[in-house]
C-alpha cells in the first residue's frame, strides 16, 4: 500500500464564511480524527489535491500527512471527499489517522481472472459482490481481492468462503454467501437450445386448434 504525501496546515476558524474564503484561496478545510486523539483542523491546497487524484484517482487513498509545525507525518487515509455537485469543486475531507500496527476494517474491489469454461459454453458471469469488507494491517490492504473463474461451469457459483486470502487479511462475515455464479442466458433450455418457436410451428398450432373448433 503506497502512502502519498499530503501537505496540510492548522486552522482556527471554522463555519461556512470561513470555508467560503478558504475555497476563494484554492484552499478547502479538512478535518484530522482517529483514535485515541483529538480532532484536528486542517487546510489543504487544492492544487495539492488535484495532482493526487489525477495520479493516483479518489478511491482508498493513504497519506503521509504532513502538518506544518509538526516534526514527524502522520499516517492517514482519505475518509470522505465532499465535492459540489453542480461546480465539481471540492468542499471538505476527512481524513482519518491510522497506527501502523493496527487492523482496519475497509472495503476493497473484487475483481476476476481467467476466462470462465461456462462463459466459453455461452454462459454469463454475474458478479453479485463487487466489493468485500475485509480487515487487515495497513500495510497489508490489497489493491483488490482476486476470483478466479477460470473452473466455473454453468451453474456454478464461488462463495466467500473459497477465497484464498493473502496471510494477515480477514472477510469479517459469518454467512457464507454467493460473490459470482455463471448462468445459462435467457430464452434457452438446459440443453443450451433455444426456447422460440418458428413461424411455420406456431401457424401449424393454429391451424390445428381451428380445425379443432369446427368439429
Amino acid at each position: 500500500m503506497e502512502f502519498i504525501d499530503l501537505k496540510a496546515m492548522k486552522r482556527t476558524n471554522t463555519g461556512k464564511g470561513a470555508a467560503r474564503k478558504l475555497r476563494q484561496s484554492d484552499q478547502i478545510p479538512a478535518v484530522l480524527y482517529g483514535k485515541g486523539i483529538d480532532s484536528l483542523l486542517l487546510t489543504l491546497a487544492i492544487k495539492d489535491l488535484d495532482i493526487i487524484f489525477r495520479e493516483h484517482g479518489r478511491a482508498r487513498l493513504f497519506f503521509n500527512l504532513i502538518i506544518d509545525g509538526e516534526s514527524t507525518s502522520r499516517k492517514a487515509f482519505l475518509k470522505e471527499l465532499q465535492v459540489d455537485t453542480v461546480s465539481g469543486q471540492y468542499c471538505h475531507m476527512d481524513i482519518h489517522q491510522i497506527s501502523m500496527d493496527q487492523t482496519l476494517r475497509l472495503t476493497i474491489p473484487v475483481v476476476t481472472t481467467g476466462q470462465s469454461i461456462g462463459v466459453e459454453s455461452g454462459g454469463l458471469l454475474q458478479i453479485i459482490r463487487r466489493e468485500l469488507e475485509i480487515i487487515c494491517l495497513p500495510q497489508n490492504i490489497p489493491e483488490s481481492i482476486e476470483v478466479d473463474v477460470t473452473n466455473l461451469d454453468i451453474g456454478a457459483s464461488f462463495h466467500v468462503s473459497e477465497l484464498s486470502l493473502p496471510e494477515g487479511l480477514t472477510v469479517p462475515y459469518d454467512v457464507d454467501f454467493t460473490i459470482l455464479t455463471v448462468v445459462q442466458p435467457k430464452g434457452y433450455d438446459e440443453t443450451g437450445e433455444e426456447e422460440e418457436e418458428t413461424e411455420e410451428e406456431e401457424g401449424a398450432e393454429g391451424d390445428k386448434t381451428e380445425s379443432t373448433d369446427k368439429e
